[in-house]
C-alpha cells in the first residue's frame, strides 16, 4: 500500500507557553496559512500580499 503524503506542511514556527504562531503550507494549492492560537483559542487564515492576492509557495518534496 503506498503512502499517503500529508497535505499541510508547516514551514515556519514561533512559540512560547501560552502562545503559538505557525505558516502552514499546502502542497496541493501551494497556498501559505498563517496559525495563531492564544490560550485556549485559535484561527487560522491564509497568507496575502499587498494586492491581496493569496502567498504561494512551491513546497519541495521531503526525503525519506
Amino acid at each position: 500500500m503506498a503512502k499517503k503524503e500529508k497535505r499541510f506542511v508547516q514551514t515556519h514556527v514561533e512559540s512560547s507557553v501560552f502562545e503559538n504562531t505557525a505558516i502552514w503550507v499546502d502542497r496541493e494549492t501551494g497556498v501559505n496559512y498563517l496559525w495563531h492560537s492564544s490560550g485556549e483559542a485559535g484561527g487560522m487564515t491564509p497568507l496575502l500580499d499587498r494586492e491581496g492576492k493569496p502567498i504561494i509557495t512551491t513546497v519541495l518534496e521531503e526525503k525519506e
